[in-house]
Formats: structure tokens, C-alpha cells, sequence
């Protein structure tokens, strides 16, 4: 819940007023069709992707029960992913760059300018 409030608290700093369910929103609009409504990897169409979805509610159990928030929003926003070719996931960059930008730290110290919509997304899968 820490590192939630730290988000919050950056988003409040840095003038941005997201809606608190905006993560939430965009999650459902653009990435339940595949990872289902409650991020189970179980979306309408899951079963027809070449490999199977993990379960985004586990992310934290899977890494020490630490949320690697900076490691999601580089999955979601496609820059870990734009080497691997067939990935099946779309890269999200073009979407969640459109509006504001948020400092964020991302684990060195250095407040770095990042898509308000990418920061909010990452927040709701770490609830």
C-alpha cells in the first residue's frame, strides 16, 4: 500500500487530477478482452491467443510479494517487449502516451516524466 500512496502522493504533486478509476477503466476497455475483467488471463478471447495469460492479480505473490510497479508499466507500455517479435501482447505506448505526464521514481531516485494514464493503469493492477 506504500508505494500506492507514493503514486497517489506524485500524481497530487505533479498537478494531475486522474480520476481514481481511470486505471480501472482503461484496464477494462483495453485489456479485459484478453486478461478478463479481473485479470485472471481469462478474457472472451484468451483461449484462442498461442500462449497462455498469467494471472495479473498474482503479480506481486510471483515477485517476493513485492508489486514491481516500474517492471509493469514497462510490459504494458511495450518498451520490454519491442525486441521480441510475435509477442502477442499490443504494445500500449501510443495509448497510454496521449495526455498528461507524472513524475514517477522509478527506482533510482530520479523523478521521471511518465504517462499519467500508464502510472494509473499500473496502480489499479497493484490493487
Amino acid at each position: 500500500m506504500g508505494k500506492l500512496v507514493h503514486v497517489a502522493a506524485v500524481l497530487v504533486l505533479a498537478g494531475c487530477t486522474l480520476p481514481e478509476s481511470s486505471g480501472r477503466a482503461d484496464f477494462q476497455t483495453y485489456c479485459a478482452v484478453c486478461h478478463g475483467p479481473g485479470g485472471q488471463g481469462d478474457g472472451p478471447i484468451a483461449g484462442s491467443l498461442d500462449v497462455p495469460l498469467p494471472d495479473l492479480t498474482k503479480i506481486a505473490a510471483r515477485n517476493g510479494g513485492e508489486f514491481p510497479r516500474v517492471q509493469v508499466m514497462s510490459v504494458i507500455d511495450g518498451y520490454t517487449r519491442r525486441d521480441q517479435h510475435g509477442s502477442t501482447m499490443p504494445e500500449m505506448g501510443p495509448l497510454i502516451e496521449e495526455g498528461e505526464l507524472v513524475l514517477v521514481d522509478t527506482g533510482d531516485g530520479v523523478m521521471t516524466p511518465t504517462p499519467a494514464r500508464l502510472v494509473a493503469l499500473a496502480a489499479y493492477l497493484e490493487t
